[in-house]
């Protein structure tokens, strides 16, 4: 059974106008995020899950403001980050931790950050890392005290494979499969003084980050969602089993899965205690199109018009802001305000200039404002190193707040 979550957002027109004088005192290029958008989305995110506690992803927000908004948001409990210098700084801020409970998604080979955690007692308390095998532990368990273990979650590869290993469809992540994999790596982190086995982490990027619902291809659509019914079936069997293999080996404290497209089915699991959701807050063009909800634009930036080429044309400045993944039209951004512009088949979404068309572009002059989506969510802070929120009822214009970028950090 899906979900859909209806939102009534204002008509386009009234949603520009509303987006401009907002911002008109703001110099063009910017990014805002819509703040009404990103609570609505915040909320559906949390009616989905069910009761079962949200565990917020960083890299799909990459803003600390925001990540302490989303926290203090019901449903919502702990970080999700991606690399360890991040969650360093996270739990360390001098205003207090953006959150108590980090768990790094990717493991790490980082010697000087791995150092710093095994010193740093606040660090060690709430920061669990990502391990998928004896390569790992060991990196680990060379920095840190046995005296003063350091927490690690165990991370299982989701992949639905019918057909054994020549077939993979999901993810190229850790090697850990099996109940057995996953008992012995546990066996291998009980043996080492310097570790404490913390939790267990399953993310099924084939059905969380993949839109079953893909815009004119009903057949391939039907087949996805075929698919990602088998894989979840597949998953959620082997799933149980896994945790049961590990439990009886040592206890762990959380089991993680899911992302923003999965969180309604993960969290129906026995065997999960938390899910996991980043990219949902700010519903970047990826994400429109599941069956199971739908969200809210919340997160866009400004371009200024800067040419009329033609009729039909109108030249934006910069926009080329392109998200990783393979290489492909949908990793482009889309151009969302006015309605009815596209880009150049030959020049599409260029590094200091970008022509759009459509019969919009006759109703844009010089100076006037182009509003964008990106792709993927946290990308986008990797460009601007402020957001501007924009409130439901702004009155006497925005407020600023500083990106990861914004703050000097470049984590990847």
């Amino acid at each position: 059974m899906f979900f859909t979550f209806l939102w009534h957002a204002p008509p386009m027109t009234s949603l520009r106008e509303h987006y401009e004088s907002a911002t008109r005192e703001l110099s063009a290029p910017f990014a805002i995020v819509d703040m009404a958008a990103f609570r609505a989305n915040a909320a559906d995110i949390a009616r989905r899950a069910a009761g079962t506690p949200v565990r917020v992803v960083s890299k799909s927000l990459r803003c600390r403001h925001l990540l302490r908004e989303a926290l203090s948001l019901p449903g919502f409990a702990g970080v999700m980050a991606f690399t360890l210098p991040e969650a360093l700084w996270l739990a360390g801020d001098p205003a207090g931790p953006v959150s108590d409970d980090i768990l790094v998604a990717y493991p790490t080979a980082d010697t000087r950050a791995l150092g710093e955690l095994a010193a740093d007692p606040r660090g060690r308390e709430r920061i669990t890392l990502m391990v998928d095998s004896t390569a790992h532990l060991d990196l680990i368990a060379a920095a840190a005290d046995p005296r003063h273990p350091i927490k690690v979650c165990i991370d299982v590869d989701t992949s639905w494979q019918p057909l054994g290993p020549r077939l993979r469809i999901g993810a190229y992540r850790s090697p850990v499969r099996t109940p057995a994999q996953a008992a012995a790596l546990a066996r291998a982190i009980t043996a080492r003084p310097g570790l404490r086995l913390d939790g267990i982490m399953a993310y099924e990027a084939q059905i969380a980050g993949v839109g079953d619902a893909p815009p004119d291809r009903p057949l391939y659509g039907r087949t996805l969602r075929w698919v990602q019914d088998r894989s979840r079936l597949e998953l959620a069997r082997r799933r149980a089993a896994i945790v049961r293999a590990v439990r009886a080996v040592a206890d762990v404290r959380f089991v993680n899965g899911g992302g923003t497209g999965s969180v309604h089915t993960t969290r129906r699991e026995r065997a999960v205690t938390e899910v996991a959701a980043g990219s949902g807050f700010y519903q970047p063009r990826l994400f429109d199109h599941y069956t199971g909800f739908s969200g809210r634009p919340a997160a866009l930036f400004a371009l200024p018009v800067v040419r009329r080429p033609g009729p039909g044309a109108a030249t934006v400045l910069g926009g080329g802001y392109l998200a990783s993944g393979p290489p492909d039209a949908g990793r482009l951004p889309q151009p969302y305000l006015p309605e009815g512009l596209s880009f150049s088949p030959t020049e599409g979404a260029g590094e200091v200039q970008t022509p759009l068309l459509g019969a919009a572009a006759d109703r844009l002059a010089v100076g006037d404002l182009v509003w964008m989506r990106h792709a993927k969510a946290g990308e986008l802070c990797e460009r601007f190193g402020v957001l501007h929120l924009v409130e439901e009822a702004e009155a006497g214009g925005v407020t600023a707040v500083p990106t990861y970028r914004g703050e000097g950090k470049a984590f990847l």
